[in-house]
């Protein structure tokens, strides 16, 4: 296995563990969950479906790792994670919420690393 490989491996099932976690935290309600999306703007109603879209990401990064002909499901999962969380950076940076910047913008750089990886491995 090379060093690409390998990354690929780590990366993207660190991506998708992370986002089956976000999708958890969404879909119970947490403390930390409904504080953040309160303060910046999103009803609790779409909770729900950006759990889904976690989740939904999660998988077709891990269908991804299956196979090789997979293997654009994954890249397509990937670049779905993108775009998620730059909407969750737009709307923090949009409320002016800079505090707790680092939670999407970590999950971006996964999801970000994970399309990058895809891609080239």
């Amino acid at each position: 296995m090379t060093g690409i490989h390998l990354a690929f491996l780590v990366v993207t099932l660190s991506t998708a563990a992370i986002n089956v976690a976000g999708a958890a935290a969404d879909l119970a309600g947490a403390r930390l969950v409904l504080e953040s999306s309160a303060q910046v703007g999103v009803p609790r109603s779409w909770l729900p479906w950006l759990a889904a879209l976690k989740l939904a990401g999660a998988a077709g990064l891990l269908l991804g790792l299956l196979d090789t002909t997979l293997r654009p499901l994954g890249a397509a999962a990937a670049c779905g994670l993108v775009v998620l969380y730059l909407g969750a950076l737009a709307f923090h940076l949009r409320s002016r919420v800079l505090y707790n910047l680092a939670f999407p913008g970590f999950y971006f750089a996964t999801a970000v690393a994970s399309s990058a990886l895809t891609v080239s491995s």
